[in-house]
């Protein structure tokens, strides 16, 4: 297998990448992709994907969520019951569950820029369409297609991993998603605003919740536009089309094999069952806070609204933190100190979502609790996209949409379980005692994350079986005829950069330096893994 390690077409990479500084103000790995991730600016092409994928999703936060900071308005002039606002609750997390699988094999084939414009361009009817809702069979249906748009999380997620290095792809990762997520928060505080403006203005309550729509259905326009207009799909500059027709861009070969390779990988079931009850109980939160904030302490939409878009607000900085604590971590631990890390944060996620169902009846404690519940919470959700670039290259866009259709489902479960109000059980149980049980469910369903192990990197309890390397992992997901052809140089280029997760504390690090008798070249192996 050592033998088909493309060093030739590595060296020649890293030699051209050696005048990055030149044109980017950052430096850039032999793959083209940037060491380094300047948030503050909107370089082509590495920073205005980033900026262009987190605001896509951003929208199709606000837009999915909007009816859940009306609820209450919303309820009362549609006549809906409790059991009737959680099952479509459900539904707007259920209409992307196959849509983001679907979209994982769509970045893979054209590119994320026009996986990111359609998704938009697609789903903005439906947001318009909010508008037209009488009852509660069209209302479930438009969140349903509203829904669909959740999907954006996978064009996000691929198009940062395209173009971030593999050592900062779990921070870049983790706050283009967090900083997208943060739109499931921010619709609690932007919608009743839009509502009591255009209520003010003399609208009547039951025509101004639908005019209000018509606002985040204008910016899905907007940004779909921006995306196509100036996003780029690879590092190049160039997009996946143009460099098809010159030949630049190899192809993946056929799309079965791309399919079986993400599907096929268990860790990729593993990390979607627990992205279920992380993101997954994000999700649920955002659907049911401010309806649960509105009924148990009796607050006025405004100030349920305030109060409730603080947890999703925490995304500004909470997702990212979990990114860059997964990065930091796997500097001295590899890719066993991502999964430690992973375990220990969402199951102290799970601890405090109990706690806060058991301090139902003070309104400063709930806030307080809830606060660090969804530090946990979230920071969990962007270490979970510090692993999944890991685990596998040549479908990383398939396992994406796998592991982010997790997070839909375990919404969809958690809610249809606890908060849905439709099951027998559900009639004697309090909306406190459902924070209570989605919390304990979040620990039990953590605990499969130490079934994951990579063999050239181990698991959180055993270490990497002797001999494998990181291109011997890499390389099984190709073909003899597909190797020959060259069609596995992307992954062997990226296998070379993934080095970095066995970290410096490794057995085969430290013997490498200790072998090393120059001062100069001990620094360049620490580096070379740090």
């Amino acid at each position: 297998m050592a033998d088909n390690k493309p060093a030739t077409v590595n060296a020649g990479l890293v030699k051209e990448m050696d005048a990055a500084p030149k044109k980017y103000p950052y430096t850039l790995d032999s793959e083209g992709k940037a060491n380094y991730c300047p948030i503050w600016r909107f370089t082509q092409p590495h920073m205005m994907a980033f900026h262009l994928s987190w605001i896509c999703f951003f929208m199709s936060f606000v837009a999915t969520f909007a009816p859940a900071s009306l609820a209450p308005v919303i309820r009362d002039d549609l006549f809906l019951t409790k059991p009737q606002m959680g099952s479509a609750g459900v539904a707007a997390v259920c209409g992307a569950i196959a849509a983001r699988v679907f979209m994982g094999v769509f970045v893979d084939v054209v590119g994320p820029r026009y996986g990111a414009s359609a998704t938009m361009l697609m789903t903005a009817p439906a947001v318009f369409c909010m508008a037209l809702v009488t009852d509660f069979s069209t209302f479930a249906c438009v969140r349903f297609f509203i829904g669909l748009s959740l999907c954006m999380f996978v064009c996000c997620q691929f198009w940062c991993g395209t173009m971030f290095n593999v050592k900062i792809v779990g921070t870049a990762n983790a706050i283009a998603a967090g900083w997208g997520n943060m739109g499931g928060g921010a619709c609690h505080f932007i919608m009743p605003l839009i509502y009591q403006g255009i209520k003010d203005g003399g609208v009547p309550g039951y025509q101004a919740w639908r005019w209000a729509f018509f606002v985040p259905g204008g910016i899905y326009i907007l940004t779909a536009t921006l995306t196509l207009l100036l996003g780029i799909d690879h590092p190049s500059g160039k997009d996946y089309r143009d460099m098809k027709k010159e030949g630049t861009l190899k192809a993946k070969g056929a799309m079965w094999p791309v399919i079986k390779c993400g599907l096929g990988n268990y860790r990729s079931w593993i990390l979607a069952l627990t992205y279920g009850y992380s993101f997954g109980v994000e999700l649920t939160v955002d659907n049911v806070i401010v309806e649960y904030l509105f009924d148990q302490f009796g607050l006025n939409l405004a100030v349920a609204g305030a109060l409730g878009a603080i947890f999703g607000l925490m995304n500004i900085f909470t997702r990212a933190t979990g990114g860059m604590i997964s990065d930091l971590v796997a500097k001295p631990f590899g890719m066993r100190g991502r999964l430690w890390v992973l375990w220990i944060t969402q199951t102290l996620g799970g601890i405090f979502c109990i706690i806060m169902g058991k301090v139902s009846s003070s309104l400063t404690a709930t806030i307080v609790i809830m606060i660090v519940f969804s530090i946990f919470c979230q920071q969990a959700c962007g270490m979970h996209f510090g692993i999944t670039p890991f685990v596998s290259r040549r479908a990383y866009g398939v396992v994406s949409g796998l592991v982010g259709a997790g997070g839909n489902v375990g919404a969809a479960i958690t809610q249809a379980i606890w908060f849905s109000g439709t099951a027998t059980w559900q009639v004697t149980l309090s909306r406190p005692d459902a924070f209570v049980w989605m919390g304990v469910q979040a620990v039990a369903l953590t605990l499969p994350v130490m079934l994951i192990w990579f063999p050239m990197w181990g698991s959180m309890w055993t270490g990497p079986r002797e001999g494998v390397e990181e291109e011997d992992y890499y390389l099984r997901e190709w073909s003899a005829e597909e190797v020959a052809s060259g069609l596995h140089q992307g992954s062997m280029r990226f296998a070379m950069e993934s080095k970095s997760q066995r970290g410096y504390k490794d057995k085969r690090v430290l013997e490498a330096i200790a072998e090393t008798p120059a001062a100069s070249d001990v620094a360049g192996v620490k580096a070379t893994v740090a």
